[in-house]
């Protein structure tokens, strides 16, 4: 840890790193496959000085909230770095947000000033001006933005109090060879904004400066925005204060050799956690792309990257459908490989004491398992060693081949996926958080990798295990001769990193946050090598594997609307899609003429099958609102109905927990793929 900048602020991390890497490379981005264009620690800060001073000019005060609209690109960290210089916290939310949720967080937040990532955005945003009537100003990210109608205005803004005429304004737009009608009052570039900026700064101004000074650990430095169970956004308040502990206890270390590549929403807290923690390290960050991040992890050969359980999943289905259409030999050649490295790491993990325990081990087993795993591991490690850099390595070559570790987030990574990328030597680690704690829980290390669990909870954390049912604390427990290690129940999560609530919404405050616990949702338990493991969830909100976050309530109500439909529930936690559970109205099949006598012959009949598909199909449709991650895949029918006390509440509200556990084949079965035609 001795590497990483010591700061109080965000503000004074990234003047700090400015101070201690200087001329080293901060964020390049992508020109060609094989062209980067880097941007220095010192030039990022003289930049983000230079923005914040543009933004003091243009009236933005002291706390104030600054809209961020973009997707991972330089000019984002830019823009982030102006915003913190400037004392404000910025609202963040990727360009695939919806007009209503675009509304809502404008107007909610109270923005006032917004970047914006590129002109299409920019029409968009322009168009919807008046049901947000206090956003004044708008910056674009990608190009300049002439004013037709008051570009004097911005001239006079750009060099002070100089004044155009008419001619010279005329001359200035027809250079630009922009689309003229992007422009209005009050919409800028972020270059320009640069430029006036570094201006100011050489007459003297310092009103950046003395805003740094201003800022308090427990200031906001971003308003994220995430799903409410009604579908209402929440605002999650995170401090600098939370933001800087994270820098603090992250345990992965990273130093200026490093390479990191960007790939997930920057937006989303876990990937922005890692951006501050390369800035912390003095580490080089490259934006990528999915349409070239394959080129780019041979180019940049990172050493470490945050991940989503999606990349891992479509990477193992690459590497599995080249394997099946090579040369037998080969194919011969990789099983052997992998199996050996299956029994290598076996025994290494046992060795190491790394093996899952859900249960208390046993001591007397352990030491005599002890000599044969280690007569397995010697008599095994000559052919893992031979067959390892024979045909194991060509494959970690496809990763950059200098990949240290990669962290995966936003999701749980399914177990078989995780096996396999540890076994052939791709260190997939595993992180466990909220937006609400900033994110960073638990996390899992090279040191302390145990398959199946997401690691011990970082420092400075406390972790509680709830009995869902009467709210008793199961772990820790001191009654218990293990602790409560091994209970299942709701994860309470205390420490730096907890958020400071929701923004002006009290109520929901309340119930997330008990005295300095904040309330996962999310089921686990402590195994018993003290590590957490994730079990599900049991608030409603369903985050997919590609990272999409979505509640179902609204959805299940719907569907519930159908008359075909008794009860819903909709599944998709850490899958790639959203696929069904639902109970079919026995009454109104019979009233339409179906011939059935119970729930489980409806089940398994035809024409109640392609009814119930169909109605999932209407109801749930672009045509109603729905995003393409909302669509419903597939679906399952369920042999008997829901029933208080058992799956419903006695307020009749789902037990979901106690439904996907009672019904996990049939989910599975939504997911299992399909057999291949011959």
């Amino acid at each position: 840890m001795n590497n990483r900048v010591i700061a109080t602020n965000l503000a004074e991390l990234y003047k700090g790193a400015a101070e201690r890497y200087g001329e080293l490379p901060a964020f390049a981005t992508r020109k060609s496959s094989q062209q980067w264009e880097p941007v220095s620690f010192r030039d990022l800060y003289e930049m983000g000085l230079q923005l914040a001073t543009s933004l003091i000019e243009l009236g933005v005060n002291y706390k104030d909230h600054v809209g961020l609209f973009a997707d991972n690109r330089f000019e984002w960290i830019l823009a982030d770095y102006g915003v913190q210089l400037s004392g404000s916290a910025d609202v963040p939310r990727g360009t695939d947000l919806t007009d209503e949720e675009l509304i809502y967080i404008v107007n909610h937040a109270h923005i006032k000033v917004a970047f914006i990532e590129d002109k299409r955005l920019l029409k968009r945003v322009k168009s919807l001006q008046k049901e947000m009537p206090e956003l004044a100003t708008l910056i674009l990210m990608e190009g300049e933005v002439p004013n037709e109608e008051n570009e004097p205005n911005r001239k006079k803004f750009q060099n002070g109090e100089e004044e155009l005429n008419g001619e010279e304004v005329q001359n200035h737009e027809k250079d630009l060879n922009v689309d003229k009608d992007l422009g209005s009052n009050g919409v800028y570039s972020i270059e320009e904004l640069v430029i006036r900026g570094r201006e100011l700064r050489e007459e003297g101004d310092r009103r950046a400066e003395q805003r740094m000074e201003q800022i308090r650990p427990d200031d906001l430095f971003t308003l994220i925005y995430t799903s409410g169970t009604t579908g209402t956004p929440k605002g999650v308040m995170l401090t600098h204060a939370n933001m800087i502990s994270q820098m603090q206890v992250i345990p992965i270390e990273l130093n200026c050799t490093d390479r990191v590549l960007s790939i997930l929403p920057i937006w989303h807290i876990f990937e922005r956690v890692f951006e501050m923690y390369t800035i912390c390290c003095g580490v080089c960050t490259y934006y990528t792309s999915i349409r070239t991040l394959g080129d780019d992890m041979k180019n940049v050969e990172p050493t470490f990257m945050g991940s989503a359980p999606r990349l891992w999943e479509s990477l193992h289905q690459r590497i599995l459908k080249r394997i099946k259409e090579a040369h037998p030999m080969r194919r011969l050649l990789f099983h052997t490989a992998y199996f050996l490295s299956r029994i290598y790491k076996g025994s290494v993990y046992f060795l190491r004491d790394r093996e899952e325990k859900l249960r208390p081990a046993s001591k007397m087993k352990r030491a005599l398992l002890y000599p044969l795993h280690m007569l397995r591991w010697l008599i095994v490690v000559p052919w893992y060693g031979f067959f390892n850099v024979a045909v194991l390595e060509p494959i970690r070559m496809s990763a950059g081949g200098s990949l240290k570790a990669t962290v995966s987030g936003g999701g749980a990574l399914p177990e078989e996926i995780d096996r396999f990328f540890n076994y052939i030597g791709i260190p997939v680690l595993e992180g466990y958080g909220l937006t609400e704690t900033a994110p960073v829980v638990a996390a899992r290390t090279l040191d302390n990798l145990v398959i199946g669990t997401v690691g011990p909870p970082v420092p400075e954390t406390d972790i509680r295990i709830i009995d869902i049912d009467n709210g008793a604390v199961q772990y820790p427990d001191p009654d218990d001769r293990y602790g409560g290690r091994g209970r299942r129940g709701e994860i309470w999560v205390r420490g730096p990193q907890v958020m400071k609530g929701y923004y002006r919404d009290q109520e929901r405050t309340d119930e997330a946050l008990e005295e300095e616990w904040f309330r996962t949702g999310d089921l686990g338990m402590i195994t018993f090598n003290d590590c957490l493991k994730i079990l599900g969830r049991i608030k409603a909100t369903i985050v997919l594997s590609s990272g999409e976050n979505l509640e179902p309530e609204p959805i299940e109500m719907r569907l519930n609307q159908s008359p075909f439909i008794e009860h819903s529930m909709v599944v998709g936690q850490d899958r790639k899609y959203l696929g069904v559970l639902v109970v079919p109205d026995l009454k109104e099949f019979r009233d339409h003429g179906l011939e059935v006598e119970s729930l489980e012959e409806l089940a398994n009949n035809e024409q109640a099958e392609k009814t119930i598909r169909s109605e999932i199909k209407k109801i749930v449709s672009p045509k109603n609102g729905f995003k393409s991650f909302e669509l419903i895949r597939d679906f399952r029918m369920l042999e008997e109905g829901f029933t208080a006390g058992e799956e419903l509440t006695s307020l009749f509200k789902m037990k979901r927990h106690v439904i996907s556990e009672k019904y996990s084949d049939k989910i599975d079965e939504i997911y299992r793929p399909e057999p291949a035609k011959s």
